[in-house]
């Protein structure tokens, strides 16, 4: 028989693992990182910033940077990571639009940030009257949000028409 303190540890993790299937299918490609503090034990704690090609947008990519958090619980995945990110998203090809039309507001990148409650995402906006793409990064978790936030755009050329879903 398992002492109850097993059964929810184990459930904890089944749950954590199962959060973690659920992301988005989009994966974020490393650029770069530098340490912020040393650890005796473990990873340093350093500022990552990874890229994200928006799925449905062909020719914009976003660049997020977000605190990394080392040390040991760091190594293992088991720390939990600051709320604090910051986005830049630029055109970097020919804008084409994939699939199907975009809706007026939708999450497009969603990323794990602590074993089990806290996510960082990616919402994409569309901002008809200036023709605009407006991307929000933000995290949340699952007892209370965070306000912490950052936002950018993408500007698009008078010769480009952004297929709105209805």
């Amino acid at each position: 028989m398992f002492p109850i303190r097993n059964i929810v540890t184990r459930n904890l993790l089944m749950l954590a693992l199962a959060i973690g299937g659920c992301s988005a299918a989009v994966r974020a490609e490393s650029v770069g990182e530098v340490s912020t503090v040393f650890k005796l034990l473990g990873a340093n704690h350093k500022i990552v910033v990874d890229a994200y090609d928006d799925p449905k947008v062909k020719g914009v990519t976003c660049y997020v940077s977000r605190a990394k958090t080392g040390g040991i619980k760091g190594s293992l995945g088991l720390a939990e990571d600051k709320s604090e990110a910051s986005i830049a998203c630029r055109q970097v090809g020919s804008i084409s639009f994939e699939g199907k039309p975009l809706k007026v507001q939708e999450e497009v990148f969603s990323e794990r940030i602590s074993l089990v409650f806290k996510r960082l995402n990616v919402v994409r906006i569309v901002d008809a009257k200036r023709n605009a793409l407006v991307y929000l990064t933000y995290s949340d978790r699952v007892i209370e949000g965070s306000p912490q936030n950052s936002v950018t755009a993408v500007a698009l050329g008078p010769e480009v028409v952004i297929p709105l879903d209805k």
